[in-house]
């Protein structure tokens, strides 16, 4: 037999498993009316077991792993078909769709909004790309950004999730776990680092570096090339460039934006010194209210998966079924826990899609705990 021979018993097989698959899922369809009928929960567990551990008795080892994952896949997809056909709600998907209905057709103009740093700080420039014109109250610390949000002192926050030099900014993530918020927008913010210095500072006269964790981390190979250099981190870029404006120190230096040289009165050494000149900082508005805008084609949302083999993949191909695509997948370590994570999931899906509601409903059954961060547009 030549390859072509091998190919058209292929196609035959495969015929008889699209009548058998199409056979398959009218009986999970006549199992979802019945449990439908008589409350029942979409997935049953222990079924599910039973049924794997009879399949693996009759294949060999070696195909034993190919013969789950197949079988997996079915059981989602007869899930996701039974979850269609019930039109599953719960609790957080009749709370987002109110907030869906309930939210205004667009932000408001000049919100009092919380922002980490000074004025020039980046936090501040990507507020006034999400805002015609923000009232803006200026915090230390991520912390008090996200208490500001919580006891009601503003009613936005804007707050810098990840940098695509750098990687996530893992504070940021380890404060989510800790409040209740919601996204309502997102943007990308292109940062260009500048070396500024007081005026008549030159190159050789710099013996420190002033700038934020992840401004020294984006700049890292200009900053080995500054020899003997004190690198000094501080809380945020802008304040790097106001303190030592205030400091009038001729032999040191800030990692700033631009515009931080002329609101400090500060010389721009060097200009864009980052280690990359595709630098991004995305960016995230955050609301103590649930606030769902038209168009949001994005949801986040923190979840902790029960702690045993399988369990990521059951939350994913939950989504694989649905056609929801993953953007990003974050885990952090839960405090004071035995090894237990967090996974933070980036999806895209508009709140407009006849899977929307459903991916929630999925999200929830796949986790011990599910918490809803927003669901929101992105600012280009």
């Amino acid at each position: 037999m030549d390859l072509k021979d091998h190919r058209k018993k292929i196609d035959e097989i495969d015929e008889k498993l699209t009548a058998l698959f199409l056979e398959r899922m009218a009986v999970s369809a006549d199992i979802a009316a019945y449990k439908k009928e008589r409350g029942l929960p979409i997935r049953d567990p222990e079924r599910e077991r039973e049924k794997l551990a009879s399949i693996m008795d009759e294949v060999s080892p070696e195909l034993q792993s190919y013969m789950r994952t197949l079988y997996l896949t079915l059981f989602e997809l007869g899930r996701a078909h039974q979850h269609r056909l019930c039109a599953t709600r719960s609790d957080l998907s009749d709370r987002v769709a109110a907030a869906i209905a309930e939210t205004p057709k667009i932000l408001p103009d000049a919100p009092l909004v919380a922002c980490q740093g000074v004025e020039g700080a980046y936090s501040q420039i990507a507020c006034d790309k999400m805002f015609r014109a923000p009232n803006i109250m200026y915090f230390s610390t991520f912390d008090g950004v996200f208490s500001a949000i919580d006891q009601g002192l503003c009613r936005y926050g804007i707050l810098p999730l990840e940098n695509s030099t750098a990687g996530s900014v893992n504070a940021i993530y380890d404060l989510m776990i800790r409040y209740d918020f919601s996204i309502v927008r997102s943007t990308r913010i292109k940062v260009d680092h500048c070396l500024l210095a007081n005026k008549g500072t030159t190159m050789a006269d710099i013996r420190e570096i002033f700038s934020h964790e992840q401004a020294l981390a984006q700049c890292a190979d200009f900053l080995k090339a500054m020899n003997g250099v004190k690198i000094t981190a501080c809380d945020n870029t802008a304040a790097a460039a106001k303190m030592l404006s205030e400091s009038g120190r001729k032999d040191a230096a800030a990692l700033s934006s631009s515009s931080c040289a002329e609101l400090y009165g500060l010389d721009t050494l060097k200009s864009s010194v980052q280690d990359r000149g595709g630098n991004y900082t995305r960016f995230i508005c955050i609301s103590k209210k649930m606030e769902i805008y038209p168009g949001a084609d994005k949801t986040s949302v923190m979840a902790v998966l029960p702690h045993k083999p399988g369990s990521l993949y059951h939350a994913l191909s939950g989504l694989y079924a649905l056609g929801v695509n993953i953007n990003k997948l974050e885990s952090r370590p839960l405090p004071n826990s035995d090894f237990e994570f967090m996974f933070y999931f980036d999806l895209s899906t508009s709140i407009y899609s006849d899977n929307f509601m459903q991916m929630l409903v999925r999200f929830e059954e796949s986790s011990k705990m599910l918490k809803y961060l927003g669901s929101y547009t992105e600012v280009v």
